[in-house]
């Protein structure tokens, strides 16, 4: 009996651990050469923490020397998505400091441009959003509300596309151009965003309690406190992650129906959700599976934009793979694609999630047609 080991079965932790192990290097050695601690390595290797970023296992993959599929498991295509030529659009736009066009169009038609690439963003049409998103940052100059929150969308659909440091950069912009504490506030939320997708959460931290204080907008205020209590959750400090939740909890509680004129998504749901995450963060998956179910069942939830529905269904599909149940993360990722598809079939993390699902197999059959569908299998 051949007792060789199905390589597609072992864990991807394992996988980095053993192909160091074969390079000769230390956790040390390697952790200093992908610019992590070797208390993330550790992690990593021992499955306590998901390795689920496509651009984290492509360094990885470079710095062991491999092809990133030998990480994801031999003879599976890369999870890698379809290039969206937009994100060079913006970035051209971003790296504009003089001679912008002139103004097209009134202030309050460029203000209703702005409103509806909320809107754009709000329901995942991220390959138009990037189409119009260059017009809209030159447009904008000049208006500095209507500016901080172009910069704020553009950095949004950035994290979603895993372009965080080009994320960081519009943040950053965005903040540098509000110039009132409000808008200094909101700007702020890009910029924690941009640092928890960068790995930075006591950065992130510290950028959302800064903020928080400065601004009496409750929607904005209790987001913040959202933002700073996943922060602390990625940090690995729980009592400061469940009081900064339960500060936000309160807000939302409080003020349930505020009207959300910075588009923050903030209220109850939105924060039974932050505290899912925060939970699977700490490593309480059940409790973090459970609360998920709680939110999806809860009348609020269809209040979410589909947007914001469907990245949480992405998270909720990973907690189902730490507990090792592919099939509920499969569901999981095609509730997605039902409620957004461009969250499922432009992210990389969506795709490196479904490859997963499908490693995991025999996949269902609608699980392995989307499979089909975002380009990770062939037809037969």
């Amino acid at each position: 009996m051949n007792h060789r080991r199905d390589h597609n079965s072992v864990p991807i932790g394992r996988r980095v651990a053993e192909f160091r192990t074969r390079r000769g290097m230390s956790q040390q050695a390697f952790a200093d050469r992908i610019g992590k601690s070797k208390s993330w390595v550790d992690k990593i290797e021992r499955g306590v923490r998901r390795l689920d970023r496509y651009s984290v296992i492509r360094e990885i993959a470079d710095v062991l020397r491999l092809d990133p599929e030998m990480l994801l498991g031999p003879r599976r295509p890369s999870p890698t998505a379809p290039r969206l030529d937009g994100v060079d659009g913006v970035r051209a736009a971003l790296a504009r400091y003089h001679h912008r066009p002139e103004r097209a169009g009134t202030a309050q038609q460029v203000s209703r441009q702005v409103g509806y690439a909320w809107m754009t963003y709000q329901h995942a049409r991220y390959p138009q959003l990037l189409d119009a998103l260059p017009g809209l940052l030159d447009s904008t100059h000049g208006t500095r509300s209507l500016l901080v929150s172009t910069y704020r969308i553009t950095a949004a659909v950035l994290i979603k596309l895993d372009h965080a440091e080009l994320a960081w950069l519009a943040a950053d912009r965005a903040v540098t151009a509000a110039g009132s504490p409000t808008l200094t506030a909101t700007a702020s939320i890009a910029v924690t965003q941009a640092l928890r997708a960068l790995g930075h959460h006591p950065l992130a931290l510290t950028a959302a309690l800064s903020a928080a204080d400065t601004v009496d907008d409750h929607t904005v205020r209790g987001t913040l406190f959202a933002q700073a209590g996943l922060a602390a959750a990625g940090s690995g400090d729980r009592r400061n992650a469940l009081d900064l939740l339960d500060h936000a909890a309160d807000l939302a509680d409080r003020h349930p129906r505020d009207a959300d004129r910075h588009h923050t998504g903030f209220g109850p749901v939105a924060v039974q959700i932050a505290r899912f995450l925060a939970a699977h963060h700490l490593g309480d998956t059940t409790d973090a599976i459970q609360r998920h179910e709680h939110a999806i069942r809860s009348h609020e939830w269809r209040r979410l934009p589909p947007e914001h529905r469907a990245a949480h269904l992405l998270d909720a599909a990973r907690a189902y793979l730490d507990t090792g149940d592919p099939t509920q993360a499969g569901q999981a990722l095609l509730h997605a694609d039902s409620v957004a598809p461009a969250e499922v079939r432009s992210r990389p993390v969506a795709r490196t999630l479904l490859a997963q699902v499908v490693q995991r197999g025999p996949a269902a059959a609608d699980v392995a047609r989307l499979a089909t569908i975002v380009g990770l299998t062939r037809q037969p």
